[in-house]
């Protein structure tokens, strides 16, 4: 008891569980692998200046930026109009939308990756359409190339860029348009003084996730694109598979890393919100720095007050209805956006049911063939179960390690918080690449290659990250008084958290524990690193099936893929994780 109370009066001692395994797993080896690339001991930069010597390598390196930054702000033009329709209609409505924009994010990558390999390729949905139809002779070249590439980037990215603005669209008072229109400014230009600065936080935060993780894009370029778009991601995993020269390796993963280092420092993760007074300061004084243009600004400024007035008395008191043609291009917009996110899953599923040799669309005949080729096949079937063991240790592990911490940093100081929080989310900040490269020299020290166990604890530090997330937003909002009453009352820290705190916060560690299942279950890059030739999970087993033929089985895996979004989302809302009108065992406030 007396440990209990010692830890009770040190929180951050809770986060040592979590660390230990992200230092052991993690941090130890990417601090070696830097090393490595700076040609330790001698310390020089010969094995970068080799790097960088060599043109196809910064073909490679301009290209991974370029294609980040192209899918980056297509989801950004895509995504803002989404996200401020959603927010802007009815709260049944956004909760309908919201959860379709959810499971297509969370649907495996591969699944989507393949989508797009059936209705892009030869003799995809698309090139059959317009065969049938006498609108081409001879099938499109659709596949492998750089358009396929930017639509499957942009279908996996959309909801990372929507969601982080829908929440910050959705924390700004609308009560300040409507005072801005009442002061005479068009529906414009309240938008643009008002609504979109205060929404620049939730453009940074999207912005910087959508490019930091196309970074380290690598099934999907593989899979859609040709040998001309192949990314640094690729091309270290090339490396690693043909001659594993680590000092070449650990070269071009950390010019990969420093380029993601380099975008978070500049642009920095700030999801508070604090800094849009900075941003719009940022747009006065830039508007202010154009001195050519102040003086004839001001001038036609005063010469358009007298017409600003009258337009204003005049429309002071009239009905201010929108169009309903805005409403039918908004409903529009967003119908298309969600055929975007969701049609490739529906395509997939009708195509499981096929009884054709060749996937094919419609079918012509339904039958249960592929889901039977699927369960009557060992190989199939093993790689499913193995994938199910590793996910549910991975999920255990990660939810009491990730709840621990989530609990440590919600109680330790807020300085201290952020730079361990920081710290804790590395593995899934970083590109998974450099991840994986590193958790492989990891376990190789530790002789864990080849194993379940090594498995269990590379997805371990990128899943404990999501719990820590999860759990530390639902201890946000948290009571802490209901704490204080309890050991008030005698309760030692263990029985608090056992009988009051855990009770209340039960919702997010469900929830967590389902998203690390859910990532541990669809992980491919890290695995294929760590795996060996020993195991194959249900992943592994998709990709090579993928890379080597379009075998209609895996139409049936991905469909019964397709309903683990759907299940967690389903487990989220009966374990009671939504909102309530109140919350009847807070504590009332002093005074009320």
């Amino acid at each position: 008891m007396e440990r209990f109370k010692k830890l009770g009066r040190m929180p951050v001692g809770l986060t040592v569980p979590a660390f230990a395994i992200l230092l052991v797993v993690f941090g130890i080896p990417i601090f070696l692998l830097f090393l490595t690339s700076l040609n330790a001991p001698d310390f020089s930069l010969v094995n970068y200046q080799a790097f960088l010597r060599q043109r196809a390598n910064v073909r490679v390196l301009f290209q991974t930026i370029e294609v980040s930054m192209v899918a980056t702000a297509i989801c950004l033009i895509i995504g803002y109009p989404t996200a401020y329709l959603i927010t802007a209609v009815s709260k049944r409505l956004r909760t309908v939308l919201l959860i379709f924009v959810v499971i297509p994010y969370l649907t495996s990558l591969l699944v989507r990756t393949y989508a797009w390999i059936v209705i892009l390729g030869d003799r995809g949905l698309i090139n059959n359409l317009l065969l049938e139809l006498h609108l081409i002779s001879s099938p499109l070249p659709l596949i492998y190339s750089r358009m396929a590439v930017y639509v499957g980037i942009v279908h996996i990215m959309l909801p990372v860029m929507i969601l982080p603005l829908v929440s910050v669209m959705m924390g700004i008072d609308k009560s300040l348009m409507a005072a801005a229109r009442s002061m005479g400014a068009t529906p414009l230009a309240a938008f643009w003084r008002v609504f979109f600065p205060m929404s620049l936080p939730g453009v940074r935060s999207g912005s910087l996730l959508v490019f930091v993780l196309c970074l380290g894009f690598y099934i999907t370029p593989a899979a859609l694109g040709g040998l001309r778009d192949a990314m640094l991601s690729n091309f270290i995993a090339a490396q690693v598979a043909s001659s594993f020269n680590m000092a070449y390796t650990a070269t071009s993963a950390f010019i990969l890393l420093g380029i993601a280092a380099v975008v978070l420092s500049v642009v920095g993760l700030d999801l508070s919100g604090t800094r849009v007074p900075a941003a719009r300061a940022g747009r006065v004084a830039w508007s202010s720095g154009l001195p050519s243009f102040g003086s004839l600004t001001g001038y036609l400024d005063e010469l358009a007050c007298p017409y600003r007035a009258k337009r204003w008395t005049a429309k002071l008191y009239q009905a201010r209805g929108e169009s309903p043609w805005w409403k039918i291009v908004g409903a529009v917009f967003v119908g298309l956006v969600m055929f975007y996110l969701l049609f490739p899953s529906v395509v997939v599923v009708i195509m499981s049911f096929s009884d054709g040799t060749f996937l094919e669309f419609p079918p012509s005949r339904l039958s249960l063939k592929w889901y039977r080729s699927f369960f009557g096949d060992p190989s199939w079937t093993g790689a499913a179960w193995t994938s199910i063991q590793i996910a549910i240790a991975v999920a255990i592990l990660s939810t009491v390690v990730g709840t621990l911490a989530a609990y440590g940093l919600n109680r330790s100081s807020s300085r201290l918080r952020s730079s361990l929080t920081m710290v804790i989310l590395a593995p899934i900040t970083f590109p998974s690449i450099v991840v994986g490269i590193a958790a492989y020299l990891g376990l190789l020290n530790l002789g864990l290659i080849g194993t379940q166990t090594g498995i269990i604890l590379t997805h371990s530090i990128g899943s404990s990250a999501y719990v820590v997330v999860i759990v530390s937003a639902t201890l946000a909002n948290f009571d802490r008084r209901l704490e204080q009453a309890a050991q008030s009352m005698r309760a030692g820290p263990l029985q608090t958290f056992r009988r009051v705190t855990l009770p209340l916060i039960r919702p997010g560690v469900i929830g967590g524990a389902l998203f690390a299942f859910i990532h541990s279950f669809d992980e491919v890059v890290k695995t294929s690193l760590v795996s060996g030739f020993s195991i194959r999970t249900l992943p592994l087993k998709m990709w090579e099936n993928m890379r080597n033929q379009i075998d209609p089985t895996i139409a049936a895996v991905a469909s019964l893929l397709i309903l683990l979004p759907v299940l967690w989302l389903i487990a989220i809302y009966v374990t009671g994780w939504r909102p309530r009108p109140s919350a009847p065992g807070a504590l009332p406030e002093p005074g009320a």
